[in-house]
């Protein structure tokens, strides 16, 4: 299993839309930048992928995993870019901001602090584990 960071504008998509899309999931399209493009064609079916409130908030507030891996974006009228499906999996009763985890020197090695603009990002598992526990989650993650 890998693990990501996806990015979104909470005005644009939030966490509590891609909850309501249900079942189904939604599909995270409108990726244009060609390095986080290309991530999206790492991810996997099962990989978990935190769920980042980007510009509004800058902060991690759950989880998501994909249930469909890279297709044709449909929004990308020149068919250069992918879209992947995921699915809610849980929002975090305490949201981890940018600020909380610049301070954590055991995750300062994230693209999130070294690549801020780049939207869909790998997170290695150890690192998903401090992010997970920062939210006073439990320990594992819930299916649905």
């Amino acid at each position: 299993m890998n693990y990501w960071l996806l990015k979104s504008e909470p005005d644009v998509w939030s966490i509590d839309q891609q909850k309501k899309a249900g079942s189904e999931g939604a599909t995270w399209d409108g990726v244009r930048n060609y390095q986080a493009a290309n991530n999206l064609k790492k991810m996997r079916k099962d990989d978990l992928s935190f769920f980042y409130h980007s510009n509004i908030g800058k902060e991690i507030v759950g989880v998501v995993r994909v249930i469909k891996t890279a297709f044709p974006d449909k929004t990308d009228e020149i068919g250069r870019f992918v879209a992947v499906q995921v699915r809610f999996v849980e929002k975090f009763k305490n949201p981890i901001s940018l600020k909380m985890i610049k301070k954590n020197k055991k995750i300062s090695h994230l693209p999130l602090i070294k690549q801020s603009r780049l939207s869909v990002m790998p997170i290695d598992y150890k690192s998903w584990k401090i992010i997970y526990n920062m939210g006073k989650i439990h320990s594992k993650t819930r299916r649905n």
